[in-house]
């Protein structure tokens, strides 16, 4: 049996074992795993980079 494989959770920096079990990984809890998600919601994390599909501005087309 192999030695499970430790990371460090993206929130929290505590060690974490990658292994099954771990239902939240990589993070250590849905607490850490939630605060993530909110600040991908929120716009807090991003990808750099041009967007794949433009944002279309409809605001002109509605006023007419």
């Amino acid at each position: 049996m192999t030695k499970p494989r430790i990371v460090n959770c993206p929130t929290c920096e505590k060690p974490v074992s990658w292994t099954d079990e771990n239902e939240y990984r990589p993070f250590c809890s849905e607490r850490c795993k939630l605060i993530d998600f909110g600040d991908w919601a929120t716009g807090k994390n991003t990808i750099a980079g041009e967007p794949v599909y433009p944002i279309e501005d409809d605001s002109e087309e509605k006023l007419q």
